[in-house]
């Protein structure tokens, strides 16, 4: 029984020019593992040369919620028929040539290919599992697509190979996002200074109060002196100032102070107490 499609938008514009183009797949469940690739990374315009069997029931099975990219899949008899109308045909190879051909890879074939857009269809040509693409077909090729993987186990299955390349394009798109002011997803999140961080850092103010807090609660444990400090305060402050926290960080480090002084009978403060068992 096949598997239904998940829910999908496709968001790239790479979605309407690029096609993956499988030449002769034997296995028809990477053709499905292909599907899921694609999907993954966006794209959905997939074409089959002369496969030995699809659609079947492996092909569905692996593609795991992408069977609508097998069920728009194009079957076509020839590497013809699937570039005839393509500007540019880029052809994976893992292999050097007698004669130079352009060749790129994977980051800089995903430039490219964006490069492309609203100029006419792309073609990324995939090659056989047992043997990847014959001479002649990478002949047909403008450019010659290298993936470096270990020179010492370089097989890649056709799957990886298509998930390579399709993250590639998906990473150009976002960048080209970013570039643009967009929405990005490149973005890292690391502390409250950044876009995305759920609560606003701990101001000044509120960092003051908790260094007096703190050290009043190490001089009620004996682990602090002020009259033989050894820096230790100062370095306390460096790390907690190089640790960016925000405001309910602060008010959690608060509350564990105070149950510290109601463990020791010490109430007294120095400053306003901020702990709150309930952040």
């Amino acid at each position: 029984m096949f598997k239904p499609a998940m829910p999908s938008t496709f968001d790239m514009p790479a979605r309407d020019y690029v096609r993956i183009i499988l030449m002769e797949t034997s296995h028809s469940g990477n053709i499905g593992a292909v599907a899921r690739g694609m999907k993954n990374m966006g794209l959905g315009n997939l074409w089959l040369v002369n496969p030995a069997s699809f659609p079947d029931e492996t092909s569905y099975a692996r593609a795991a919620g992408a069977a609508d990219v097998l069920d728009g899949a194009r079957v076509v008899a020839s590497l013809d028929e699937a570039i005839e109308d393509c500007v540019l045909v880029m052809g994976t190879s893992a292999r050097g040539r007698k004669v130079p051909w352009p060749v790129m890879s994977p980051a800089d074939a995903a430039a490219q290919v964006g490069s492309y857009q609203g100029k006419g269809q792309v073609a990324l040509v995939f090659g056989r599992e047992n043997n990847g693409l014959s001479n002649e077909e990478l002949q047909r090729c403008h450019v010659h697509i290298h993936i470096p993987t270990n020179p010492d186990y370089s097989s890649l299955n056709l799957g990886m190979a298509v998930q390579v390349l399709c993250y590639e394009i998906r990473m150009q798109y976002l960048r080209s996002l970013e570039n643009q002011g967009g929405h990005s997803q490149l973005r890292a999140i690391n502390s409250p200074d950044d876009p995305g961080w759920d609560v606003a850092p701990a101001t000044v103010a509120e960092l003051e109060g908790f260094f007096g807090h703190l050290e009043q609660v190490l001089e009620r444990i004996q682990f602090h002196r002020r009259e033989n400090p050894r820096q230790l305060m100062t370095r306390i402050r460096r790390l907690f100032q190089r640790a960016r926290p925000d405001q309910t960080e602060v008010s959690i480090l608060r509350g564990v102070l105070s149950a510290v002084q109601k463990c020791t009978g010490d109430q007294a403060t120095t400053s306003k107490q901020a702990g709150n068992d309930d952040v």
